[in-house]
């Protein structure tokens, strides 16, 4: 695969080139490294393209995730208590405070947080307007990268897969919040 469309949030490239360069350069080369062909084996069901071969999310992700561990990244799991949320319900409600969850970044390694993603939009846009910004109050991260597809390798992936175009759009136009961590977005195609 390969990067072929780059996004700064809040100057990103800048900070990742300046604090975090072999960060930076381990994941342009893991995205070299994957060979999107060995990914296009999901038969599609949909009446629009029914039988075509499209990209599976679940094979470039598990592509993605062997590159990243070998290279020495890891998950990292932030525990969610929401056990004094009580206070925001009305009346006698039960809350369900013992339920605990957590949070998931899919690759950190030297504060830099890496979100690999294959999906629907609104996890592009959670990823990096909260699940970034969360990371890093709990101090594991202070830059995140977002490797999303661009249009056209979207085009070739099941109805409903976001690209880097759309995300970029909603950035821009939404503009920089100042809980925002500096993020690129990198728009890879095969």
């Amino acid at each position: 695969m390969q990067v072929v469309a780059e996004f700064s949030l809040k100057d990103a490239k800048n900070v990742l080139l300046s604090n975090y360069q072999q960060a930076l350069l381990d994941v342009y080369d893991i995205v070299r490294e994957i060979d999107a062909s060995k990914c296009k084996r999901k038969r599609s069901e949909e009446k629009t393209m029914l039988g075509t071969l499209l990209y599976s999310p679940t094979a470039l992700n598990r592509a993605f995730r062997r590159k990243f561990q070998k290279r020495g990244w890891t998950s990292l799991r932030v525990a969610c208590d929401y056990s004094s949320l009580a206070k925001y319900f009305i009346g006698r409600v039960i809350t369900g405070s013992n339920f605990t969850g957590y949070r998931e970044m899919d690759f950190v390694k030297d504060r830099v947080g890496v979100e690999v993603q294959f999906g629907k939009y609104a996890f592009m846009v959670y990823n990096i307007c909260a699940k970034m910004t969360i990371f890093h109050k709990k101090s594991h991260i202070d830059a995140g990268i977002e490797v999303v597809p661009v249009k056209t390798m979207a085009d070739q992936m099941s109805t409903s897969v976001s690209f880097f175009e759309q995300l970029v759009w909603d950035l821009e136009t939404r503009g920089v919040a100042d809980i925002d961590v500096p993020v690129l977005v990198l728009g890879v195609a095969p």
